[in-house]
């Protein structure tokens, strides 16, 4: 994926273990990663058996470019079960001053540009989403994984600034998710990261 004038073109998100301080070390001194941030993990319970090897805490990484994140990610940590996202359609962007929430979903159908476009105006009101992009989803692992997960290329990244808890950061979301539902899009939870500490 082509770095679009710096912008963010994705995230990648992998286990935090003691293991990690190489990989994390080229992160904090590489122009391709943008932001680095220390994460929790909340995973569905339709998303569990895609991530048999999940991990409750997580370093989150924005990246310019996807194939040198990969490398790195393959290099340090192909043990542990990362993953990757591209944002291959951005929806809308807003400023914000502090990302706190990521909320993934997916859609289980496909639509076209007339039910995108209605959900893009649907997110767009919610004023503490500071980012909607619809994406690619990979995971990244040396294991054999039982499932694959079957729909990759429709996820939808929501990227919160948030104000209180990470407990009202996701009720934000889930109505978000609702008011989204009654355009007659269903969206369905597959992973929520909380931010605990931002390092870059």
């Amino acid at each position: 994926m082509e770095d679009l004038d710096g912008r963010v073109q994705g995230y990648i998100c992998t286990p935090h273990h003691n293991e990690l301080k190489g990989l994390l070390e080229i992160w904090m001194k590489s122009i391709n990663i943008v932001n680095v941030y220390f994460v929790t993990a909340t995973f569905s319970d339709e998303s569990i058996p895609y991530f048999p090897y999940k991990a409750n805490h997580y370093i989150l990484a924005s990246f310019l470019d996807v194939n040198a994140a990969l490398s790195e990610v393959k290099k340090y940590n192909i043990e542990k079960l990362s993953f990757m996202f591209n944002l291959n359609s951005e929806l809308f962007e807003r400023n914000g001053d502090k990302l706190n929430y990521i909320s993934m979903y997916f859609m289980k159908y496909g639509y076209g540009s007339t039910e995108i476009g209605d959900l893009a105006n649907v997110i767009a009101k919610r004023d503490r989403v500071k980012k909607a992009s619809l994406a690619n989803l990979m995971l990244i692992t040396n294991r054999h994984l039982k499932f694959t997960f079957p729909y990759s290329k429709n996820v939808i990244v929501l990227e919160v600034e948030g104000q209180k808890t990470h407990q009202s950061d996701q009720k934000y979301c889930e109505r978000t998710r609702r008011e989204v539902a009654r355009k007659g899009i269903p969206l369905t939870n597959l992973v929520s990261l909380s931010v605990l500490e931002r390092f870059k």
